[in-house]
């Protein structure tokens, strides 16, 4: 009867442990997607921004540099250099 009471004990605590463990992956996954979810959005609104930015400037008719890793490019919008007269 004792040894029984004991593994009682013992199962129990081990289904609570059990559990504990479990709720707590549960629950490190979901703050891990909605982190992820954040990234996401932050990066997208980013990329907007960055898009809108150089349309607006590109819009002004001036030439506009763009770089990256170390390279530099102008950029003008074409409809800029039709509206130039030839001379």
């Amino acid at each position: 009867m004792q040894t029984q009471k004991i593994a009682l004990i013992v199962v129990t605590i081990a289904l609570i442990v059990s559990i504990f463990y479990i709720a707590a992956g549960q629950y490190n996954k979901i703050v891990a997607q909605e982190q992820l979810t954040a990234y996401q959005q932050g990066f997208q609104i980013g990329y907007e921004q960055a898009v809108l930015t150089l349309m607006q400037q590109v819009s002004t008719c001036q030439q506009v540099p763009v770089t990256y890793d170390n390279q530099t490019i102008n950029v003008i919008a074409v409809g800029c250099l039709q509206q130039q007269p030839a001379e």
